[in-house]
């Protein structure tokens, strides 16, 4: 099934964003293949070419690495697990804390109200 894409932002950075939150979140484990450059676009439902402008991405990225007949794999680097953990973290608090400030929540009451949410969240 075709996968929906945002306008505002190249479809092969989509799919980077995409394979990396999947790294993440462990549905792609470090080492592991990822599917070919066909499977990958029937998948998609997008170009072969978008697939490996994404891959090659990817790879400039040191996240993957292209092994000549073999495929592409997810480098085996738990260093790199914490970086892109890292960095959704920060952009996930930034997005957060700018929303927050657009509607007029102070820095202190931000503190407050996610320290209620969390405390509700666990009852």
């Amino acid at each position: 099934m075709p996968t929906e894409f945002e306008s505002s932002k190249p479809i092969y950075m989509q799919i980077v964003d995409r394979i990396n939150f999947n790294i993440v979140q462990g549905k792609q484990p470090l080492g592991e293949k990822l599917p070919s450059v066909r499977e990958m676009a029937v998948q998609m439902g997008v170009n072969p070419n978008t697939i490996q402008r994404a891959y090659s991405e990817l790879e400039r990225m040191n996240i993957v690495e292209t092994r000549r007949g073999q495929g592409t794999f997810v480098l085996d680097d738990t260093k790199l697990l914490i970086e892109l953990r890292r960095s959704y973290q920060t952009e996930i608090i930034n997005t957060f804390v700018e929303s927050m400030l657009e509607i007029g929540v102070s820095k202190e009451d931000m503190v407050k109200i996610l320290s209620q949410h969390l405390k509700g969240e666990k009852q």
